[in-house]
């Protein structure tokens, strides 16, 4: 199936969840990142079982340093 992750179309397994997709396109989930899917935030705790669907709209955010 496809999702769209920062307007980048991507092809993933059908069941994948926003973990497994953060390890796909080789970000870390350690701390700095927020997740929104279909301009919904979605919460880090609950990462590990949110499930996508075919062209769910994904935005990853990555906080950076800086002064």
């Amino acid at each position: 199936m496809e999702v769209l992750v920062n307007n980048k179309l991507y092809a993933v397994q059908p069941e994948t969840s926003v973990t497994a997709l953060l390890q796909f396109i080789q970000l870390s989930s350690l701390k700095g990142i927020a997740v929104a899917i279909n301009q919904e935030v979605v919460p880090k705790p609950d990462w590990p079982s949110r499930l996508l669907h075919p062209a769910d709209n994904i935005t990853i955010i990555q906080a950076t340093q800086g002064g």
